[in-house]
């Protein structure tokens, strides 16, 4: 069985599960950029997905943790995961196919049958252990998921190419398999991205702003338009648009932004900052 080891265990994210689990409780705890309590949440609302972020914890961490605690209630036990690979290797559309993945809280299963079923559907998904062997963006993800539940599922879906078509391809055979097989109301779906990079701080907040007002709106076609009429960053956009295709699809008619802030709002530097989004398809 293929085993994942973790690629970004002590650098993105403590090594020590006891200092792990305590910057994940710092997280939710934050007052100013985090949702400022623990899980679990008191609402039980439906959430098709969430768009977290993926930079080290002391700059995204807190940011992350509102999508996480809005989702802690939810019984999920399936997490289809897609993020931007930034390496470029590997296939241009790749999940696993089976295995485990570690981290230092211990090991997330594959759900074999649903990627399978996923890549049946499209014509793009293909299956490439290397491609996931560098990249950090979905790994980032578990830790969070791992101290709040333990008994879940992976499909970790990594994207070369992030054309619109792509994401319609890949949404679209994400949502029909999950529709098919009853599985809505289990399974959570994650896209995995920061917003703009290294720009100034003000330009990264108005170049955000206007993308995730696309996002909330589920606009496709506007979401692309203002990536490029913007030259927007963001380095999953790919992966945004995959799970807004699906997430409409599966009945979400909006997103919700529940934090948005910066790595200059975070440590005060605003020369070069990279923009970081807590959002849930509703």
């Amino acid at each position: 069985m293929t085993k994942r080891a973790p690629a970004v265990a002590g650098m993105f994210y403590p090594n020590n599960p006891r200092d792990l689990r305590g910057l994940v409780d710092q997280s939710f705890r934050n007052q100013r950029f985090g949702p400022g309590k623990a899980p679990p949440s008191a609402d039980k609302r439906r959430i098709y997905g969430i768009v977290s972020p993926h930079a080290g914890y002391v700059y995204s961490g807190a940011v992350a943790a509102n999508g996480f605690y809005e989702i802690s209630s939810m019984d999920f036990q399936d997490i289809i995961m897609v993020g931007p690979n930034h390496y470029g290797i590997g296939s241009l559309v790749a999940a696993m196919k089976d295995g485990e993945w570690e981290t230092p809280l211990g090991d997330v299963q594959i759900n074999s049958e649903l990627a399978e079923e996923i890549a049946s559907r499209s014509s793009t998904l293909g299956f490439d252990d290397f491609a996931h062997s560098r990249d950090h963006c979905l790994e980032v993800q578990l830790p969070f998921l791992q101290c709040m539940k333990h008994d879940f599922t992976i499909v970790p879906i990594i994207l070369a190419s992030q054309r619109s078509d792509t994401a319609y391809d890949l949404g679209n055979a994400i949502s029909e398999t999950v529709a098919e097989k009853g599985m809505s109301e289990s399974t959570l779906l994650i896209a995995s991205s920061d917003f703009t990079h290294y720009e100034p701080n003000s330009d990264a907040h108005r170049k955000d702003g206007e993308l995730i007002k696309a996002i909330l709106a589920l606009d496709i076609n506007k979401f692309y338009a203002v990536l490029e009429r913007l030259d927007v960053s963001a380095c999953g956009y790919g992966a945004i648009a995959t799970i807004m295709v699906a997430a409409r699809n599966l009945g979400s008619t909006r997103g919700e932004l529940l934090k948005y802030a910066t790595s200059g709002d975070v440590t005060g530097d605003n020369s070069a900052v990279v923009g970081y989004s807590s959002i849930v398809f509703v």
